[in-house]
């Protein structure tokens, strides 16, 4: 199991800020939280404090039982974008994304076969503005089908 260190490179100390934004909106005690997480309370709080180093399934039980999708958030964090992570906590958009990132590898490998190797890192930037784009006409025309 991973650790997050708390001191290296600042993820664990992001994370930590974020777990308890997570457990301050999720409108349950931080009690309630550990014990469906299966953290003995003080070891909730020592992550919390950024006194204690935590694994990434002990952060993703915390989620959990704060009823936030964790692979999204984690995955937010992970990269840097816990800003990202904190403003769509409680918002539909994480579970979107939690949902794509975990049907992305799929159907990538389902649309592409073996042709995924042909396919540079550089040209990732374009394709997730190309696929904001679709997915913004897309929201653009259900309005219009639901107006009209």
């Amino acid at each position: 199991m991973r650790t997050m260190t708390m001191h290296a490179d600042g993820t664990g100390q992001r994370l930590a800020r974020l777990l308890s934004s997570a457990i301050d909106s999720s409108g349950k005690s931080r009690r309630d939280i550990a014990r469906e997480a299966g953290l003995h309370k003080d070891t909730l709080l020592r992550v919390l404090r950024g006194s204690r180093e935590f694994t990434v399934d002990e952060a993703d039980r915390i989620l959990s039982a704060c009823g936030i999708p964790a692979p999204a958030v984690l995955c937010l964090v992970a990269s840097g974008r816990d800003d990202l992570a904190a403003s769509w906590l409680r918002s539909g958009f994480v579970e979107f994304l939690d949902r794509f990132y975990r049907e992305l590898p799929g159907a990538l490998r389902e649309g592409l076969g073996e042709r995924m190797d042909e396919i540079p890192p550089r040209w990732a930037l374009g394709a997730s503005r190309l696929l904001a784009k679709q997915l913004a006409r897309h929201v653009d025309e259900l309005s219009v089908r639901e107006f009209s």
